[in-house]
């Protein structure tokens, strides 16, 4: 079963504000959906984008060195 939660849940984890989340997720930024007019996101996809954005952070240090 899959954690959604709210913009103000995801904010608090990636110490954001609501609105920067709000942004993001319009922008396509980071991974959401609405239902009606709320946003909700599955925690299961941000902790995917923060491993992603790591690795790519990786690959970017180690060309830096090479």
């Amino acid at each position: 079963m899959p954690n959604i939660v709210t913009a103000r849940e995801v904010g608090k984890y990636l110490k954001l504000s609501e609105s920067t989340i709000y942004k993001l997720a319009t922008n396509g930024e980071i991974p959401g959906f609405k239902i009606g007019d709320s946003w909700r996101f599955d925690m299961e996809d941000i902790f995917r984008l923060i491993q992603d954005s790591k690795k790519e952070a990786s690959v970017q240090w180690g060309n830096r060195n090479a």
